[in-house]
């Protein structure tokens, strides 16, 4: 019965009821022996199977009172045991036993004794083996019933399983998850932190050493040592999120405050200390600076940081300007170049590029990274300030 898929299950059994009250008020209107009180009987007892599947006790003791008083009164045959063998089902399939076994025995041995009492043109013989072929049509259905039952059980265990192993999964690819972050933690500590602790020291040494002899000191030492000390604490907070075994899924601090370094509010510094390695870059702000998602703040800041990076290691001493905008529904920022990229011979993406574009389609935004038509290279990002769709 597909068609009946998506039905309302209320509506399904007020059209079984209809339809089994329909076929045995025909067989009360052909019954000559059938009247008023027999055809009232069908009707109370074929609707009392719209509760069926709520309340399967209703229809059983109501049918089977029902169709006992149309049977005993008209003896319409087998039709009657009709609404009585589907209550016995609905029961069954609920988990009821001894009421059906009851219903269906009070039923067949009150029709059997009637039938044989009032025996005409049938032998006692044909009679016992209608009923006993109805006997066995309600076995059937207690049957088919309890084999319903056990599939439907088999089925909610069988998804149960499934949702335990679904969960389980879930589980043992969380921990493997933690694992790996924190034997990346581990690497970065025992490489990277070592490496840039010993620049930043042996910046600050040169640096001491160039002021106790007098000497000025060169821009690109002093760039050095703050990007070291930068560098430093950046790796710290990156460490601090790989090993926080309370964010299993690695998105750091929500608020942000993990990697204060790594905000708008920080642009000017990261403008000057790019300025400090020879670098010509200016900074345009518009719209009405406002506070900004954690995400969002940290993911502008990254990419103008790589923009102005790239800038510096393949623009061959070109100039750069930085544009932000603040807008209501989305951050716009955008680096732009004058250096010798151009659509005829557009640069290979990187690694820098790559994270950028990660960084901006994990926040649902939109980023353009290509050739000016008048020479050099823009990078500009969109990047919606409301939840990533």
């Amino acid at each position: 019965m597909t068609f009946l898929r998506g039905w309302h299950p209320l509506a399904v059994d007020s059209a079984l009821a209809a339809v089994v009250a329909v076929m045995l008020s025909a067989t009360v209107l052909v019954t000559p022996q059938a009247g008023v009180l027999d055809l009232a009987a069908v009707l109370v007892g074929s609707l009392s199977l719209v509760a069926w599947r709520r309340a399967p006790l209703v229809p059983l003791v109501v049918g089977t009172a029902s169709m006992l008083v149309f049977s005993v009164h008209a003896q319409p045959g087998p039709p009657a045991a009709f609404p009585v063998m589907m209550a016995v089902f609905a029961a069954v399939w609920a988990g009821h036993r001894l009421l059906p076994a009851l219903a269906s025995a009070v039923f067949l041995g009150v029709s059997l004794a009637v039938d044989l009492a009032t025996a005409t043109g049938q032998s006692p013989k044909d009679i016992v083996q209608a009923t006993t072929l109805l006997l066995g049509w309600f076995l059937a259905s207690g049957v088919t019933a309890t084999v319903t039952r056990q599939r439907q059980a088999y089925l909610e265990q069988v998804e149960q399983r499934a949702v335990e192993a679904e969960r389980t999964r879930e589980e043992v690819a969380r921990r493997r998850a933690g694992e790996e972050r924190l034997r990346i933690a581990r690497e970065l500590h025992d490489s990277l932190t070592h490496s840039i602790s010993v620049i930043k020291v042996q910046a600050g040494v040169a640096v001491h050493l160039a002021r106790k002899r007098g000497e000025e000191v060169p821009g690109a030492l002093l760039a050095i040592q703050e990007a070291s000390g930068d560098a430093m604490r950046e790796l710290r907070a990156t460490l601090e999120v790989l090993r926080d075994t309370d964010d299993p899924d690695g998105c750091g601090d929500p608020d942000g405050s993990g990697a204060q370094d790594s905000r708008l509010d920080r642009l000017d510094d990261l403008v000057e200390r790019a300025r400090s390695t020879g670098l010509a870059a200016t900074v345009t702000i518009s719209g009405v600076r406002h506070e900004l998602p954690a995400e969002v703040d940290r993911a502008a800041y990254r990419i103008v940081q790589e923009a102005l990076t790239n800038v510096s290691r393949h623009a061959g001493g070109a100039a750069a300007s930085v544009r932000v905008d603040f807008g209501c529904d989305e951050l716009v920022v955008q680096v732009d170049d004058d250096g010798l990229a151009s659509s005829d011979a557009p640069p290979v993406p990187g690694v820098g590029l790559l994270g950028m574009r990660e960084r901006v389609t994990a926040l649902g935004g939109r980023l353009r990274a290509e050739p000016r038509p008048e020479g050099g290279f823009t990078v500009r990002a969109e990047l919606p300030l409301g939840e990533p769709t």
